[in-house]
C-alpha cells in the first residue's frame, strides 16, 4: 500500500516542486496550502509522512505539529525551515517529537531521502505494534542490517540479560519483556541517517549528537506500538550510566531501571566479546577486566558481580 505524504506550505509553487520531485517515489502525495487545511486531511485520511514549512500566516508548523501529538500521533513529523529559524527547528526537535528539519533551499535528493526515512520510520512503528515475537525478532535483525558490524548483537544481548535474569529470579513476564527490550534496545536506529550510523571516521559533535537521539526515538517508536513500560525503559535507558554521566537524560544509580541495567551489562560484554570493524573480538576474561574498571561508573556493581558468576558456570559463552 502506497502511504500518504502531506506537504504543506502557503506557497503554492514550493508545494508543486515538492509534488514534482516525488513523481518516481512510491508515496501517495498530498498538498494543503494552510494548517487548517492540513488539518482537514488528517481528520479525513491516514497521514504517514507530514512535511511543514514553520512561517506560514495563522498557524505556524511548529503549532501544527503539536496538534498532531493528540490528533495523530504516529504521523512522522519533518519542519522545514529557513536558515534563520534554525535554532527553533532544533528547539522543536528537542522538545517536541519532530522526526528531522529541513533547511530552505532543500536539495531534491536530500529532501527524498528524508522522507523515505520517515515513511520507513511509519511502516515500523505499524509492523510492530501488531507483532509477535518471531517478528520481533526479525525486525531486530532487520535493524542491525544498518550497522552490518553488529549482526547478530541484540540475540546475544538478550541471551546474556536473560542470565541475569534468571539469577534474580524474575517473574516470566518480567525476562519476557527484558528479552524483547533487548531485541528492540537499539531500534531507535532507525530514525540515525546510514551515513551517519556507519561513518568510519571520528564523528562531528553534531552528528554525534545525532546518535546520542537513538534511544529517545527508540522509545517514543515503542510508546507508539504500546509496547510494555519495562521494553521502553530499556530502550530509553540502555545508556544511562550508574554514576550519572550517560544519556540521554543522566539518571543515577538505582533511579535506573533495573532491567535497564541489566542489558547494559549485556550489551556492553557482547560489544567487547564481538568482532568489529575497529578491532578483534576479546577474550571474555579480557571483557570482564575492562568491564571490573566500570563498575560503580558504567555499571552497577552488584548486577555485574552477579554477571561475573553467570558468565563463570556459563564457558560455552566464548
Amino acid at each position: 500500500m502506497r502511504e500518504n505524504v502531506l506537504f504543506v506550505d502557503d506557497e503554492g509553487n514550493i508545494l508543486n516542486s515538492m509534488e514534482r520531485a516525488f513523481a518516481d517515489v512510491d508515496v501517495t502525495v498530498l498538498k494543503a496550502d494552510s494548517a487548517k487545511e492540513a488539518l482537514r486531511l488528517i481528520g479525513e485520511k491516514e497521514i504517514a509522512v507530514l512535511i511543514t514549512d514553520n512561517r506560514m500566516p495563522g498557524m505556524c508548523g511548529i503549532e501544527l505539529l503539536t496538534c498532531l501529538k493528540d490528533l495523530s500521533p504516529e504521523t512522522v513529523k519533518i519542519l522545514m525551515t529557513g536558515h534563520a529559524d534554525l535554532s527553533t527547528a532544533i528547539e522543536a526537535i528537542n522538545i517536541g517529537e519532530v522526526f528531522r528539519f529541513i533547511v530552505k533551499p532543500w536539495e531534491n535528493e536530500s529532501l527524498i531521502r528524508t522522507v523515505q526515512e520517515g515513511v520507513e520510520h511509519y511502516r515500523f512503528v505499524q509492523t510492530l505494534r501488531n507483532s509477535d515475537e518471531a517478528t520481533l525478532l526479525s525486525l531486530a535483525q532487520t535493524i542491525e542490517l544498518k550497522d552490518p558490524s553488529t549482526r547478530g548483537h541484540c540475540d546475544r544481548v538478550a541471551g546474556f540479560a536473560l542470565m541475569i535474569a534468571d539469577q534474580l529470579n524474575h517473574p516470566e513476564e518480567t525476562k519476557l519483556h527484558i528479552k524483547y527490550g533487548s531485541w528492540l534496545h537499539d531500534c531507535g536506529k532507525i530514525g540515525v541517517p546510514d551515513a551517519v550510523l556507519n561513518f568510519s571516521g571520528k564523528l562531528k559533535d553534531a552528528d554525534f549528537n545525532t546518535i546520542k537521539q537513538h534511544p529517545v526515538w527508540g522509545a517514543r517508536v515503542a510508546r507508539q506500538a504500546r509496547l510494555p513500560q519495562a521494553v521502553i525503559n530499556i530502550i530509553l535507558f540502555h545508556h544511562e550510566r550508574f554514576d550519572g554521566e550517560g544519556y540521554p537524560h543522566g539518571l543515577r544509580g538505582r533511579s535506573i531501571p533495573i532491567e535497564a541495567r541489566i542489558v547494559t551489562i549485556a550489551d556492553i560484554f557482547d560489544a567487547l566479546t564481538s568482532n568489529r570493524p575497529y578491532r578483534e573480538a576479546l577474550p571474555w576474561e579480557e571483557a570482564l577486566e575492562l568491564m571490573d574498571a566500570m563498575s560503580g561508573t558504567y555499571l552497577d556493581p552488584d548486577l555485574l558481580w552477579l554477571f561475573h558468576a553467570v558468565i563463570i558456570n556459563n564457558l560455552d559463552v566464548t
